[in-house]
């Protein structure tokens, strides 16, 4: 998996969640707390989202063939939705059932301190895991990006994943501590089916999110406006090329971009002359944006005064908003 998808985070959640798991299901056990229950859930289901995010890395890196030509790339976008399905099915149905549940079958709570002294614990694993992904995401970050805009718009969907996912493990443990401490305090078990309610609805409106975002991925996005931008002066900033008639780009992975265009070449340039300009043309589009690695230009023959097609910028697939 390349840096951009964020490896290293995702190993960090991994190894987090796991003990971070059954630490939970031993705390419920002896206390009995919904909350506890359902965080201990939410933590198992997080280690499998990070197995497939691992596992939609490795099958990406697979060789273009003849069934798919260009690549497996769109994999890690395949394996981060099933992450998102995941997340809402197994985790926030499963907490809001155990939440209905201990409201109608209320149930004391015992040992509290033990879920407590847990969760505690759990904060601090799981902000390691978070400083990981944001020390991981701000590599690839652009300068002066907001995360809202980096959650919507990143191409590598492992680390947006990540980072949702820990800010929700953090809110959840909040919600789970006020919780578990007012019915220990108070001795109404009331709070402890609230806290597991809030969870599984902070998992299923996570969830979503995640599900709308990857399945922009999966339909197909274009180059950013920055890159878009840095391919058209890259195109049109040498001497070759009379017009930019028209421009494709679209996401074949998240470190693999497509660039299709027709290009407007003087009438009495020769085919040689055409071939050559074309390759420098590539050559400075593969230095201006490095993810664009397939590119296919279509020569035309460019007359001032004949151009019926409309602007450039009216033919780029861009990005999801």
């Amino acid at each position: 998996m390349s840096a951009s998808g964020g490896g290293k985070a995702i190993i960090a959640a991994f190894l987090a969640n796991m003990g971070i798991a059954l630490a939970k299901f031993v705390a419920w056990f002896i206390s009995g707390s919904a909350s506890m229950l359902a965080e201990a859930i939410h933590s198992l289901a997080d280690s499998g989202n990070q197995l497939l995010l691992l596992r939609g890395g490795r099958k990406a890196r697979r060789t273009a063939d003849s069934e798919h030509p260009f690549g497996y790339g769109r994999e890690r976008y395949v394996y981060a939705f099933v992450v998102s399905i995941i997340l809402f099915s197994v985790g926030g149905l499963f907490s809001i059932y155990e939440g209905i549940d201990k409201l109608t079958h209320p149930h004391e709570l015992t040992n509290a301190w033990v879920p407590i002294i847990v969760l505690v614990i759990a904060i601090g694993l799981e902000s390691f895991s978070l400083r990981t992904a944001i020390k991981e995401s701000n590599l690839v970050r652009g300068k002066g990006q907001s995360w809202v805009s980096f959650v919507r718009h990143a191409k590598a969907p492992e680390l947006p994943v990540v980072l949702l996912e820990d800010i929700a493990a953090l809110t959840g443990l909040a919600f789970a501590l006020v919780a578990v401490s007012l019915t220990a305090i108070t001795g109404n078990p009331l709070f402890d089916a609230i806290g597991t309610l809030m969870i599984g609805t902070l998992l299923i409106l996570v969830a979503i999110t995640l599900g709308i975002e990857t399945k922009s991925l999966l339909v197909g996005e274009g180059a950013t406006d920055a890159d878009h931008d840095r391919i058209v002066d890259a195109i049109v900033g040498g001497p070759e090329v009379e017009k930019l008639i028209h421009i494709k780009t679209l996401y074949l992975g998240p470190d693999e971009l497509l660039v299709a265009a027709k290009l407007g070449f003087a009438a009495d340039t020769t085919l040689a002359h055409v071939a050559g300009d074309i390759d420098r043309i590539e050559e400075r589009v593969r230095q201006a944006v490095p993810a664009a690695r397939v590119i296919y230009f279509e020569p035309d023959i460019y007359r001032p005064g004949d151009d019926p097609t409309p602007p450039t910028s009216d033919f780029v697939i861009k990005s999801a908003d």
